[in-house]
């Protein structure tokens, strides 16, 4: 398999007055971006920055992105990418931990990081240092199982982890991007959803086509509707979160979404019912694909045209991964029982970086053991009912907070759910419901409970049901279960 810069060098080659990326009234062809990606190179090379170096970006979505990744491609260079929503002190953390040597990003971030690392502030000094270098460099011999990225995890859990991504990772989930959301020569890339992360791996599948990226700086239902049309973007990334908001506007347009093909649909669950709502407003657009940081967006794909059937189902095993599900001890488990979703090839990460306990823990003989449990149905679908961890014990019975969701989630007046276990002297765990109702809307606890009645066993209802303003989000859209158990995890007697 190739690398990240072996694609690239045969788009550069092929689609030299092409436009590679546009962003914010800058437009570069192949053949510019090109010049600069050589010139990067060049430049930190000149920095004493060696093959294997890690190179930590902290910005908000811009073009700077792109040359970055392709820069860090060709000098064999590790890249940190760092979301920019996060704490200093959380991005001080990982600067550490990765071991990076130099810094690059936006002025105003940068300047609330108090580590002593190397700085350069895209802008005018990022631009006076590129225009000043050579395109020569030296070309080091990188091969597809050299690191390409180390990409922190959500730490939702603890400390964030290092994800060790090779070349070959990252070539695998472009391929498997490529093929989920049907990307041909024509496409347009657009960019809403962060460049650190989700959408970076729809990126990569650009120098595949030679495709035009476009970047928006934000999200806005609104705003970003009329960009994505006026740019004519046909494939794109999106989270739950945003495709909930997008749809739940009450001014969206359908016909804005006219030159979008496909929507890749990940990062987190969503419900049966919103998902629905989204094939009624915006059509058949949606790709599902489920997949972690630790084997990134395709570990399994759904369908377009399988979509609408399958609502409860992130569909079938992506091309280049295995997929199977065990039990506590490792045994598979028969079709149609819950177990572990474990997977293994050239989608799935080297391991954490410097963390070998972590990586012993989570990769076993080759396979990885996602902590996510799900089972599979006689064509090979896959179900996901829960996180591992996340599972409510209650009286000695298993309930998984996901199948309550999906349940609260067909009110039409429910915007958002979430469903915890909180601890109960006389059940260990009883099933808490924080529900957000939408804009304008009206529901009771009564309706909630009967709605529960009428689709789940009694042991599974639940037992406190709060109506709530807003539910803690991650900077990447998911919901924080374990921040709701901070906030509301007294013992209920």
């Amino acid at each position: 398999m190739e690398t990240i810069a072996s694609y690239a060098k045969k788009t550069f080659r092929t689609f030299k007055d092409k436009p590679a990326v546009k962003y914010k009234g800058i437009t570069y062809t192949y053949g510019e971006l090109e010049e600069r990606t050589y010139k990067l190179v060049s430049l930190l090379q000149n920095r004493g920055i060696k093959k294997g170096d890690r190179v930590a970006i902290l910005m908000s979505n811009r073009s700077e992105h792109i040359e970055l990744d392709l820069a860090c491609a060709f000098g064999g260079f590790i890249k940190v990418p760092l979301n920019y929503r996060l704490h200093p002190e959380e991005h001080e953390y990982m600067l550490e931990q990765s071991g990076a040597v130099l810094l690059i990003g936006e002025q105003e971030l940068l300047e609330a990081i108090s580590s002593t690392i190397a700085k350069i502030t895209v802008g005018d000094m990022y631009e006076g240092l590129v225009a000043e270098e050579s395109v020569q460099f030296l070309e080091e011999a990188v091969s597809e199982n050299d690191p390409f990225a180390i990409m922190y995890t959500s730490g939702t859990t603890g400390k964030p982890k290092g994800v060790t991504l090779s070349h070959r990772n990252i070539v695998a989930g472009a391929l498997s991007l490529a093929m989920a959301c049907e990307i041909g020569w024509d496409d347009v890339i657009g960019h809403v959803a962060p460049l650190t992360h989700g959408s970076n791996f729809l990126s990569h599948a650009s120098w595949l086509f030679g495709l035009t990226q476009v970047i928006f700086e934000k999200f806005d239902p609104e705003e970003s509707l009329d960009e994505l049309y006026r740019e004519k973007v046909s494939v794109i990334f999106l989270v739950p979160t945003i495709v909930n908001l997008l749809i739940q506007s009450p001014n969206f347009d359908a016909s804005k979404l006219v030159h979008i093909k496909s929507i890749n649909m990940a990062g987190s669950p969503i419900a049966a019912a919103k998902l629905q709502q989204a094939l009624d407003l915006a059509g058949d657009k949606f790709v599902e694909t489920y997949g972690q940081v630790e084997a990134p967006m395709a570990i399994t794909i759904m369908p377009r045209g399988e979509l609408g059937e399958h609502l409860e189902s992130c569909g079938l095993s992506g091309p280049f991964v295995e997929v199977k599900l065990v039990d506590g001890k490792g045994g598979e488990v028969p079709q149609g029982e819950v177990g572990e979703v474990i997977c293994k090839g050239s989608l799935v990460m080297q391991g954490y970086w410097n963390n070998p306990e972590a990586t012993a823990d989570t990769l076993r003989d080759g396979w990885l053991y996602t902590g996510d449990l799900g089972w599979m149905d006689e064509r090979g679908f896959l179900h996901l009912v829960d996180r591992k961890k996340e599972v409510i014990i209650s009286g000695g019975m298993n309930i998984y907070p996901r199948e309550i969701e999906e349940v609260l989630n067909k009110h039409a007046s429910v915007k958002e759910t979430c469903v915890i276990g909180l601890p109960d002297e006389k059940w260990g765990e009883i099933v808490a419901a924080f529900i957000v109702i939408k804009e304008g809307r009206t529901a009771s606890e009564e309706d909630m409970l009967e709605l529960c009645k009428q689709h789940l066993g009694s042991y599974k209802k639940p037992k406190v049901i709060q109506f709530v303003e807003s539910l803690p989000k991650s900077s990447y859209g998911k919901i924080l279960k374990k921040e709701m158990k901070k906030l509301y995890g007294g013992v209920h007697q």
